[in-house]
């Protein structure tokens, strides 16, 4: 037995209001300094979680080891994953490289939750920045052309970025129609893109910018703006009085 966990079951004994707390805290201690992606690594990673609450209550696990920290029930099928420090990857994320698919790269401090799809195949390639978070559900699909994700970006739940498009010839099964793009998607630094919204190919979300729940973003979106809707338009800027005292109430912030 280790002296932390010997030190952590006395003070347990002392005073047993603080065991769950206290032995969650050393047990998973314990293991996730050898967690990684290795099968080892992997079978770290799962004791680690005994005992320990689930969803955002783990973030701090990928603060214990420069490591960071993937879950070990996530799919890892990608050569080219490369991992910065203090990365957070949850339960049931999936990410997978097909044929001729690029890297998929990932900034210190960034986070993928749960359920979140990162899909790279045919000359596509995913980048996200530093300190983002990709929250629940999350589709991030690149084929073609490259997905770049700035600094303390926030993509909320459920919504998806696509790079790409199926060609529409007619009398063709469009699953036979050479894939097409009008370009990168890039989301600069600091922007937030709401809830259930889809970015397609060809766009730039500015430094900055918001954009509202449900929106379909099919052109770009300046520095700064607000743009809401199907498809998304500008609406206001930030810092515009009729913006600043709070968003409205359908927005609901998911990106902490």
């Amino acid at each position: 037995m280790s002296m932390r966990l010997r030190l952590a079951m006395q003070e347990v004994l002392r005073d047993p209001q603080v065991a769950p707390r206290k032995l969650q805290s050393t047990w998973a201690r314990l293991w996730l300094p050898l967690a990684g992606l290795s099968p080892a690594g992997r079978m770290a990673a799962r004791l680690a979680t005994w005992f320990a609450p689930p969803y955002k209550a783990r973030r701090w696990f990928a603060d214990v080891h420069p490591r960071g920290f993937v879950s070990p029930r996530a799919a890892i099928c990608h050569r080219g994953l490369r991992l910065g420090l203090h990365v957070f990857i949850g339960d049931d994320v999936t990410i997978i490289q097909m044929d001729g698919g690029g890297p998929v790269e990932i900034g210190d401090k960034a986070s993928v939750w749960g359920d979140a799809l990162l899909e790279t195949g045919e000359r596509g390639g995913i980048t996200i920045g530093p300190e983002s978070r990709i929250n629940l559900g999350v589709h991030l699909i690149s084929y073609v052309a490259p997905i770049r994700i700035g600094r303390d970006v926030g993509i909320g739940e459920g919504s998806a970025l696509f790079s790409y498009n199926h060609g529409i010839a007619p009398g063709r099964p469009y699953m036979e129609q050479p894939l097409q793009s009008k370009g990168p998607i890039v989301i600069d630094d600091h922007a937030w893109v709401g809830l259930g919204s889809i970015v397609l190919d060809g766009v730039r979300i500015g430094k900055g910018a918001i954009v509202g729940a449900g929106s379909v973003v099919t052109r770009d979106v300046p520095d700064g703006a607000i743009a809401v809707g199907v498809p998304a338009r500008v609406v206001g800027m930030r810092g515009e009085p009729s913006w600043t005292a709070a968003a409205p109430p359908s927005w609901s912030r998911t990106d902490a």
